[in-house]
């Protein structure tokens, strides 16, 4: 199954966007600087054809392809002849820049699982200077050392988002939304039944309680000590020992509230605790 960084990386390397020279070496650049070798490794084989075609168009065409266990390897026979720059005055070649730092490096989860980006750098210099390139978009990223590398994070499902818009994977971030608004809505959906769950215990556990208070009053032949209204509650609750107090008071005629409720009960509680310790 192919996972999201996959289809993510696939949309971006169908853009057509390579006929303006300095769009395609600010992309070329951001492969080229998450490494420090002059080489470029990928399972997929359209991120490879992405990589060859920016090389090709700056005149680099003089370059091996091969298998490397189960990637793909592609390495100039020359050295890259492009700017090695990281400052970029135009919005357009920092997208392409970062855009091509996140096809070499970069992991984003299944949105369905976690929240979760991230891309790797061998240099510190550089994971820093996109760090603060992003901070002046509100894509803020957290940086980590992790084995020798450093890495650029995001755990943020709405930054993801904007950085996927950033980056130019437009139909991958209506997929991610779509979702995320279907996660939002599960997780929204189980908290309620847990709260739901956790009150109707609760209840039970309440119930339970008042039960047997009642039960030890009649036991003790003590029944007689509760006020006519205290038994009329105490009958309501033998007979229906899942209802809250709330739903215990409606059914009273006239109806009262559930602290009228509580009242009664406590004035049972009260006796029955009595009656125990004789």
């Amino acid at each position: 199954m192919e996972s999201f960084s996959s289809k993510v990386k696939k949309e971006l390397s169908e853009l057509n966007n390579l006929s303006k020279k300095n769009i395609v070496k600010a992309e070329l650049y951001g492969y080229l600087c998450t490494s420090n070798q002059d080489l470029f490794m990928t399972e997929n084989q359209f991120n490879i054809n992405r990589f060859s075609k920016l090389l090709n168009n700056v005149g680099q065409r003089d370059y091996s392809i091969k298998m490397v266990g189960k990637k793909f390897c592609i390495k100039p026979k020359r050295k890259i002849e492009i700017d090695n720059k990281i400052q970029y005055d135009s919005e357009d070649e920092l997208k392409a820049f970062i855009r091509g730092a996140f096809m070499a490096t970069g992991i984003i989860m299944n949105p369905e699982n976690k929240y979760h980006l991230e891309i790797l750098f061998e240099e510190e210099k550089v994971a820093i200077c996109i760090k603060n390139y992003m901070d002046n978009y509100n894509i803020n990223f957290g940086l980590i050392k992790r084995k020798n590398k450093n890495v650029l994070y995001i755990k943020g499902g709405e930054t993801i988002s904007d950085f996927l818009t950033f980056i130019g994977a437009n139909s991958s971030k209506l997929y991610f939304e779509d979702r995320r608004v279907i996660k939002d809505i599960r997780n929204n959906v189980n908290r309620q039944v847990n709260c739901e769950t956790a009150n109707l215990n609760k209840t039970i556990q309440t119930s339970i309680k008042q039960i047997e208070n009642i039960k030890l009053i009649k036991k003790k032949k003590k029944y007689d000590k509760l006020t006519d209204k205290e038994r009329e509650i105490a009958e309501l609750r033998i007979k229906n020992p899942n209802v809250s107090l709330q739903e215990l008071g409606k059914m009273l005629v006239p109806e009262i509230s559930k602290s009228g409720v509580t009242h009664r009960m406590k004035s049972i509680e009260k006796l029955a605790n009595e009656l125990k310790e004789k």
